[in-house]
């Protein structure tokens, strides 16, 4: 969490995701869909740092197919955001209907 910044912010995030959860309190199972979603992006994003790191240790200079690599790692972490805010969209849906 100190090299990272984007790290940081996630955690910030789910900080704030459980606050809400505490006040809103909604059932067991949006807890669960919650704790995933947030796991599922903290660990794409830790993936994403080892992978960034050891392409750079492996080849420091600029090389097309390390470029691929980084890119493809990172955008996991987009996706797993995604699907996370996706979770965030159906449990405002699911709060405001009630």
């Amino acid at each position: 969490m100190r090299t990272e910044r984007s790290v940081r912010l996630e955690v910030i995030v789910l900080l704030l995701v459980l606050a809400a959860l505490a006040v809103l309190r909604p059932g067991p199972l949006w807890w669960a869909a919650v704790a995933l979603a947030s796991a599922a992006v903290l660990a794409a994003e830790l993936l994403n740092t080892a992978i960034e790191a050891l392409a750079d240790h492996l080849s420091p200079e600029f090389h097309p197919r390390i470029r691929v690599v980084k890119d493809c790692a990172a955008a996991a972490v987009f996706f797993a955001v995604a699907g996370a805010i996706g979770v965030g969209i159906a449990l405002a849906v699911h709060l405001l209907r009630r």
